[in-house]
């Protein structure tokens, strides 16, 4: 009698030899799938809208309603004709990763419960310093994305600028008020972290942007002296390594040297843009970026790994000691061999998963080269649609970045701005009601534009010609729609 929850070998070789069948099934004939499935939210609810299961099934049969309900109704973002969001496809060695992840099920939380995976983890985050000039004797952890890397900058740069303060016991009351400085540009996730870590939006001040969406430094320093005289504290200054808007990024070298000289912990939002710094075709744009503090990154991103990789760097692991260490005699540490890092008390988590695996299998198999190369092609792409877009009647440019993004209007020859606006507002919807590509809009200079994320390393320039294809077909349609 089995008495644990396995299966037999024989039986559970056979449900791997079936899982691997719909990994092939779902990475074939990418070309050929539509990027969206338009289904209702209740169609979708009513699929799963069962009782809680008290009888065994069959877990051939749970495979295949997970094949007809999920697989086969995903949203396809591993396919080429994803420019919504930024959705990088992910890669076959990183769903490799994953499985041989799940198998050994590691806990890096403590060295001692993964000690192969905190080595790979560290040594991941090396690499990731050198290759982004950040600094190669760097400290940093893995995390989920960029929003929790840049929520634990803040963290880190809350917790070290108000060390004498002893900020971790006391807390925020009776301190002075201290502000934070990005741009209007700069990512969401930099509002929430405010709220999280209980300092508040209202003392986050948004700065004024370039025609080419970067900070203005004007701006900024009129703001941090205006604080100043009301009597404020300014201790952090953000920098964007690539606006999720418009790619943008800021001058980091001017921004590092503005909060050298106020004395404010310098952090930079890379999770969109940071890792192309390891190209030498636009690594000028990123210089300053070895001055930072911290730096926010995201690996599900431009190093094409699946979800979920984000990482933090700082410039040494102590600093993230210093920032989340919590003696515990459970986790009591003072018998244990000397250099063994325990990520629990260099982040907030105790359970983590081995993250840098896949990110470490993924450098070992494809190496720096052939990744760069992946980077440079994206970047070009999007070069090749702000061309092809620039050189349409029927289209209009709106913003294009050294990074791989790209906004603009489909016009169908309209001149009347408040039309353009609504057609293309009502063109997202019915783009996603086709299906063939999916793509979604953003603001800028207060309007609504389409906003094209090329960051796939399945994509060329016949998925990019068909993306504008498939707008002028579902956009002409919707103007014929209005004036018929």
């Amino acid at each position: 009698m089995n008495n644990s929850l396995d299966f037999s070998p024989e039986h559970f070789e056979k449900l791997l030899d079936k899982t691997s069948d719909l990994v092939i099934n779902q990475l074939s004939d990418l070309e050929k799938k539509k990027a969206y499935h338009s289904f209702s939210q209740k169609e979708v609810e009513s699929w799963f809208a069962e009782n809680l299961p008290q009888e065994e099934m069959k877990p051939e049969e749970v495979l295949d309603v997970f094949k007809e309900k999920v697989m086969d109704t995903s949203t396809h973002n591993i396919g080429p004709y994803m420019y919504a969001y930024v959705m990088a496809g992910g890669s076959q060695m990183s769903i490799l990763a994953e499985k041989l992840t799940a198998t050994i099920n590691q806990n890096v939380g403590k060295w001692h419960l993964g000690p192969a995976v905190s080595e790979i983890e560290k040594r991941v985050v090396k690499w990731t310093g050198e290759l982004t000039h950040f600094g190669k004797d760097c400290g940093g952890v893995m995390v989920s994305g960029g929003s929790a890397a840049n929520l634990a900058g803040l963290t880190v740069a809350r917790n070290v600028f108000f060390e004498n303060h002893k900020i971790r016991e006391k807390g925020l009351f009776g301190m002075k008020p201290f502000t934070v400085y990005a741009s209007t540009e700069v990512h969401g996730c930099i509002d929430k972290s405010m709220e999280e870590l209980g300092i508040g939006t209202d003392l986050l001040r948004k700065i004024e942007v370039n025609e080419d969406f970067t900070i203005n430094l004007d701006v900024l320093k009129e703001a941090i002296t205006k604080d100043k005289l009301a009597g404020f504290t300014p201790f952090c200054l953000v920098g964007s390594a690539g606006t999720v808007n418009t790619g943008a990024i800021d001058d980091l070298a001017a921004l590092a040297s503005i909060a050298k000289e106020q004395d404010m912990w310098f952090h930079i939002d890379g999770a969109y843009g940071g890792l192309p710094a390891c190209l030498d075709s636009i690594r000028e744009e990123y210089k300053g970026i070895e001055l930072a503090d911290s730096l926010a990154l995201d690996f599900h991103k431009w190093m094409y790994q699946t979800f979920e990789a984000g990482c933090l760097l700082v410039k040494n692991f102590d600093i993230l000691q210093r920032t989340y260490y919590k003696k515990a005699s459970y986790l009591d540490t003072r018998l244990e061999e000397q250099g063994r890092t325990n990520f629990n008390e260099h982040y907030f988590q105790l359970s983590r998963n081995a993250k840098a695996v896949k990110v470490w299998m993924s450098l070992k198999t494809y190496g720096m080269e052939k990744l760069r190369s992946m980077i440079q092609k994206d970047i070009d792409l999007a070069h090749y649609l702000a061309d092809q877009v620039k050189e349409a009647t029927d289209f209009e440019l709106k913003s294009k970045s050294h990074l791989a993004v790209t906004c603009f209007q489909f016009t169908h020859g309209l001149t009347d701005e408040v039309e353009i606006d609504k057609l293309n507002r009502k063109l997202i919807p019915a783009l996603e009601q086709d299906g063939r590509v999916f793509i979604t809009g953003t603001i800028i200079n207060n309007q609504f534009v389409i906003r094209a994320c090329l960051i796939n390393h399945r994509m060329n320039k016949d998925t990019v010609d068909y993306l504008v294809k498939v707008i002028r077909e579902v956009g002409g349609k919707l103007v014929l729609q209005v004036s018929a």
